[in-house]
């Protein structure tokens, strides 16, 4: 049974906006397990030990089967986790870890401009969050001909596959990874190319691969 698809960060990210001279950095992760969203978040708390909070939260799973844990940090409760929590919730991501460092400024914000400046720099950097899913791929590998190598290397993009490796001796030998959905359309095409003389063979296949959401736009459906 496939699991359902959602989509992740792709990278860690991190971006940083100011409200009234308080600086509050958002970095954000992907965590598959409550144990990797704890060291990111003693990662991220080593990282800027000099900040004046550094406030955590983070979703692992999906749906209903996400664990989600947030803290204050030393904020007034509920005016800091509490609001990062919410803004992840609602954006359809699931497995990821954000940490809000803030560095006081000055300038008291109030239990409201807290609740907003903690809100508004988790939607900052998911603003810019490269997306990604955990779907099921297949890695295959092929040998061919020296004069095909340029028309599959074509071939592998349009069916947005990912060439991992190629070595050159008497023949190519091409090591491929597809997700399970695309991977038969690449090979009836590469079939048509070599008039039926090439085809790829699977040697592995991996349920949950970190896969860019551009690498398969058209997959939806299937």
């Amino acid at each position: 049974m496939m699991s359902k698809r959602y989509p992740i960060p792709a990278a860690e990210t991190r971006a940083e906006i100011e409200v009234k001279n308080s600086r509050f950095v958002a970095t954000a992760v992907p965590a598959f397990t409550v144990e990797q969203a704890r060291e990111f978040i003693a990662r991220i708390k080593a990282e800027f030990s000099d900040a004046t909070h550094n406030v955590p939260a983070f979703l692992v799973g999906f749906g209903n089967s996400v664990t989600a844990h947030c803290n204050d940090d030393g904020e007034p409760s509920g005016t800091a986790g509490r609001p990062i929590l919410a803004v992840l919730q609602g954006s359809g991501l699931g497995d990821i870890a954000v940490v809000v460092t803030r560095y006081y400024g000055g300038t008291k914000l109030g239990t409201g401009g807290l609740v907003r400046a903690y809100g508004d720099a988790t939607k900052a950097v998911l603003d810019i969050l490269p997306r990604a899913e955990k779907v099921p791929t297949h890695t295959v590998m092929l040998a061919l001909p020296y004069n095909l190598l340029e028309r599959v290397r074509l071939l592998v993009g349009e069916w947005n596959g990912r060439i991992l490796e190629e070595e050159f001796a008497a023949d190519i030998t091409m090591t491929m990874q597809f997700t399970v959905a695309r991977f038969p359309g690449f090979q009836d095409a590469l079939r048509e190319l070599s008039h039926g003389s090439l085809a790829a063979e699977i040697v592995e296949t991996n349920e949950d691969t970190i896969m860019p959401l551009d690498a398969f736009a058209d997959d939806e459906g299937t």
